[in-house]
């Protein structure tokens, strides 16, 4: 008699199903990984050969978010073991409001479908829940030059 495990275990191997598991890895770790901010204005929507798909609130978040999809990618990747994310595309859609409430476990209040534009004051009222400091830092020097940007 064999376990259910190892039968599982043979299923996935035969079917060749371990890398796109692998890719399906970014979910869970995705908040984790980009913190709490990002995570109510930015989800995983697919991925397709290497290429992560993200959902983003609005045109300022892709933008802002584009120069840090190297270093996102580089972190999802080192959390993977592997390199999964070789790519990421940002597109601008309507987040689903209820995902992003499951998936944002210790985020503040914020209305995830008319979030406020990235300023300087809301910038570092919500870095902190930020964990990797990294991407807190990369992140503070974004939204410091854009509001630098929008006082001209």
């Amino acid at each position: 008699m064999e376990k259910l495990g190892e039968i599982l275990d043979k299923s996935l191997k035969r079917l060749d199903l371990s890398p796109r598991l692998d890719e399906y890895g970014v979910w869970p770790i995705w908040n984790d990984i980009v913190g709490a901010t990002i995570a109510r204005n930015a989800q995983p929507e697919k991925i397709r050969n290497g290429t992560l798909f993200v959902k983003v609130s609005g045109a300022t978040w892709m933008q802002e978010l584009q120069y840090m999809k190297e270093m996102i990618s580089q972190k999802l990747n080192q959390s993977l073991g592997r390199e999964v994310v070789k790519n990421i595309f940002f597109f601008v859609g309507k987040l689903d409001a209820e995902a992003v409430k499951s998936k944002s476990q210790g985020s503040s209040p914020s209305s995830p479908s008319s979030p406020a534009p990235p300023q300087l004051e809301f910038a570092e009222e919500h870095l902190r829940s930020i964990k990797d400091p990294e991407i807190r830092r990369a992140l503070r020097r974004l939204f410091t030059a854009h509001a630098r940007k929008e006082k001209k």
